[in-house]
């Protein structure tokens, strides 16, 4: 049954739910959606009774939103069960929302899987926004993340993405069915991209891998953290209705807490081994990595703000693996299918590899910054397939005005930057695949262009962004250098390939890509 229920799209579910609650939910509806005695609310379209316009979102909201714009305008407000959410739809407010009104909005709106266990109150992405916050920040910016230590672990990503394109290689060969045969249709991208991003993340962190064979910690730490992006992933009751917290009518949060649960022990595991004296002495002539660095700052917890508690610490590794698993494979999925699509684009490509790099040598990290074209690639893909699509939800802090409207406090803000990357009135054929457009052009993914926010913007902005620039270049760069890529034409063409997404932790294909891998001879 559990199965079954979890494969009812999210929104039909609460079809079937709301009679049970129909007269509790009654006792609570916000009947007065226009009237604040403040000020004018921004525009939006009419709700139904309790539901407000939860049926306005359809199955691929960041698309169901960008198409009301036309007829209300940069900035809509929508109730969403009970839940105020003011939804930003053009590069002119988000320019506004993050050059002038960053603070205002500076909070997240924190959903109800993500209180499992205290989850958000360890998360960077997820904290109230205060000294803690700032501990955790500085933990990334100074610490993993300065240029100094993410050059110092460029062979760590090699061996990573040399690891992966074995697998493709046994996989294309036979392993997988392939080499041509009958039933052969090629190589699901995302998920080699995912297990390699896995395994990165457990060298960087923990300098280890965690999807080896014969580590049965690590099997189990990778089915857990699936089961924490599953269920975050969906739509709950419980956000749209507080009320409904105490019944947890989809059983979101129980999962949540049992995989979370399980994660944080093998974490926690993972702490204790590095923590052993032993241990350490076995290890005292291995590089410094993530682990390291957050033990120097573990301490008591929130009330020594230098420091970090044991739960705190837990909950910082595993958001590392989530924030940067799913991305990553989604991104390297979106962009593959547009080069599949554009046989100019790819042709481009892999030519000003062949020119920079030459036919015999494996794509090194130092070599993207003499990479325009694939660095183009890179920011179209994100353009039109920005990984979360309305970023992280923030929160309105207290009472604001906003481009004119009035904004109550704790309204929900979702910045629709799916909609923002194909804003007409910043973007020439914006529904278009052109890496072109920004070859000689200044515009990046750093949070100084707004009209360009796939990792957010402001202080609140993704802290991985130099990381992720590194991994994504030499990911798709190695698999366009290593392998000829083209589909299975008998079950799929660039005439029929299924351009849906799928909105869950991030923006996937609807249809996972398959491709058919040919090893480059140079290589």
């Amino acid at each position: 049954m559990e199965r079954s229920w979890n494969n009812i799209p999210a929104f039909d579910q609460i079809i079937y739910l709301a009679p049970a609650f129909l007269l509790l939910l009654l006792l609570f509806y916000l009947h007065n959606r226009k009237s604040s005695g403040h000020g004018r609310l921004p525009p939006g379209p009419p709700g139904w009774p309790i539901f407000g316009n939860l049926f306005d979102l359809g199955t691929m909201p960041h698309r169901s939103l960008a198409g009301l714009r036309h007829k209300y305008g940069d900035v809509i407000l929508l109730r969403l069960g009970a839940i105020n959410t003011m939804v930003i739809l053009s590069s002119r407010a988000s320019t506004e929302f993050f050059k002038n009104h960053d603070m205002s909005f500076v909070e997240r709106t924190i959903t109800e899987t993500s209180r499992a266990l205290d989850y958000d109150k360890g998360s960077l992405a997820l904290a109230p926004y205060g000294s803690y916050w700032r501990v955790l920040r500085r933990l990334v910016t100074v610490d993993m993340l300065v240029a100094k230590r993410i050059n110092e672990t460029a062979f760590v990503r090699r061996k990573c993405v040399d690891t992966m394109l074995s697998w493709i290689e046994q996989e294309e060969g036979g392993g997988g069915g392939g080499g041509g045969g009958k039933y052969y249709k090629g190589v699901h991208i995302a998920r080699f991209v995912f297990l390699m991003s896995f395994n990165l993340l457990g060298n960087l962190m923990l300098s280890r891998d965690l999807l080896d064979p014969n580590s049965e910690d690590g099997s189990e730490f990778f089915e857990a953290m699936k089961g924490l992006m599953e269920w975050g992933g969906h739509a709950n009751l419980a956000d749209f209705f507080p009320w409904l917290r105490w019944l947890d009518p989809q059983g979101l949060r129980r999962k949540m807490e049992r995989d979370l649960g399980k994660a944080m022990e093998i974490a926690s595991k993972f702490v204790r081994e590095r923590k052993n004296h032993e241990q350490v002495n076995r290890d005292k002539e291995r590089r410094k990595d993530f682990l390291d660095v957050l033990l120097e700052f573990e301490g008591n917890g929130k009330d020594e703000p230098a420091n970090i508690s044991d739960r705190d610490l837990n909950i910082f590794i595993l958001e590392i693996f989530l924030a940067g698993s799913e991305t990553t494979s989604s991104t390297i999925e979106w962009a593959l299918t547009e080069l599949l699509l554009h046989p100019d684009a790819m042709a481009k490509a892999k030519a000003e590899l062949t020119q920079v790099i030459g036919p015999n040598r494996k794509l090194e990290e130092n070599d993207i910054e003499n990479l325009p074209y694939l660095q183009a690639i890179i920011k179209e893909t994100l353009r039109l397939h920005p990984p979360i699509p309305f970023l992280v939800p923030r929160r309105a802090v207290n009472d604001t005005v906003f481009m004119g409207y009035f904004i109550p406090k704790n309204t929900q803000v979702f910045v629709n930057a799916w909609a923002i990357g194909r804003d007409p009135d910043v973007w020439n054929d914006p529904s278009f695949f052109k890496p072109e457009r920004f070859i000689d052009s200044k515009t990046d993914y750093k949070g100084q262009h707004f009209e360009l926010i796939p990792f957010g913007a402001g202080r609140r902005m993704c802290a991985g962004v130099p990381l992720a620039h590194r991994v994504l270049h030499l990911v798709l760069g190695s698999l366009l250098h290593h392998f000829d890529w083209r589909l299975d034409e008998t079950s799929v063409t660039r005439e029929t390939m299924d351009m849906k997404d799928r909105l869950g932790i991030t923006i996937r294909k609807f249809e996972p890509l398959l491709a058919i891998p040919t090893k480059c001879t140079s290589n």
